[in-house]
């Protein structure tokens, strides 16, 4: 079985922290989401290759994050774009990843990089194995507005019998994650792409083989969180965290008040500040004032503000 990690995307809702990095190297807690993914993979002996598939933008992060992560499955697939413009959509780049690695006669697993979930991969492979079909995991997200951001999937017990990419008007709450197996038959995103089909989102492709093959869902009920907002990053963060704070040996705290959920990463200085379920990236310093669910990106100084739901690029100064 082979694997990808998708991981190409630009994440510009989250910028400036994601201007020049990627979103999936964002800490959350002691290690990153695509490091949680790459460690499941990483330990499932069914999976012998596992393709992280990026842009030409980020592919040298990537590169020098691999180089020092001890893991020995990943490799990474480029494809040829560099900014949001060029972008080739998921089932686009999935299609030119099969054929640039020549995947042929291999099932695959596909997880977006940026989805931290908690629930155990290999349970997932467990459970597509049993049903022999096509399979993805859904969740139910609570809220028919959280639901139109998302594919919605209908079911009939396990399977898959209707499914709508982001509907205004969800009658239900059950979306799918962007976590999927396909049986080697079913890998067919270039014939679904060649009959002129919407290469954006994977959902588009799951209704279009949910009407040719039986698609089932696997369904749980722990934690997930798409690391795409700043919202959904921090509730992430918190969750990792619970509760805690994390002060890194090197970082400098004096008379400040660290509340809950906050990291302070190596080099960070933090003085006469009350901080709150926040992030302050290496060698940046905040000095009085407050900030709550905020992050504060490398190198930026931050001096008497007062800050809520804030994103500090980095080198930034403020004020």
């Amino acid at each position: 079985m082979k694997a990808v990690v998708l991981a190409g995307g630009y994440a510009t809702r989250l910028w400036p922290i994601t201007r020049h990095r990627p979103k999936m190297l964002l800490p959350v807690g002691e290690t990153t989401v695509i490091d949680r993914i790459l460690g499941e993979l990483e330990r499932d002996d069914r999976i012998d290759t596992v393709f992280l598939s990026t842009n030409e933008r980020f592919a040298d992060a990537f590169d020098r994050h691999l180089a020092g992560g001890g893991f020995e499955k990943p490799q990474l697939s480029i494809e040829e774009t560099i900014d949001e413009e060029e972008k080739l959509g998921v089932i686009g780049a999935l299609a030119q990843l099969v054929d640039r690695e020549g995947i042929t006669d291999d099932d695959l697993l596909v997880v977006a990089g940026d989805n931290l979930i908690s629930f155990d991969l290999s349970a997932f492979v467990d459970y597509f194995e049993s049903t022999d079909t096509s399979t993805l995991a859904a969740y139910d997200v609570g809220s028919r507005e959280q639901a139109t951001q998302y594919g919605l999937v209908d079911l009939s017990g396990d399977r898959v019998v209707g499914f709508q990419e982001k509907p205004d008007d969800p009658p239900s709450t059950l979306v799918s994650i962007a976590c999927y197996a396909f049986p080697a038959e079913d890998v067919r995103f270039r014939e679904y792409l060649d009959a002129g089909n919407n290469p954006d989102e994977p959902g588009w492709f799951i209704q279009w083989l949910q009407d040719r093959r039986p698609v089932h869902a696997f369904t749980f009920e722990e934690a997930w969180f798409d690391i795409g907002t700043p919202e959904n990053y921090l509730a992430a963060v918190a969750w990792a965290l619970d509760g805690e704070t994390i002060v890194a040996d090197s970082a400098t705290v004096e008379a400040a008040d660290l509340g809950d959920n906050v990291h302070l990463m190596a080099g960070a200085h933090v003085t006469n500040t009350t901080l709150q379920r926040s992030l302050v990236f290496p060698g940046a310093t905040v000095e009085g004032g407050t900030i709550r669910n905020s992050v504060v990106d490398e190198e930026a100084l931050v001096c008497g503000l007062d800050l809520s739901g804030a994103l500090v690029g980095a080198h930034s100064r403020l004020p």
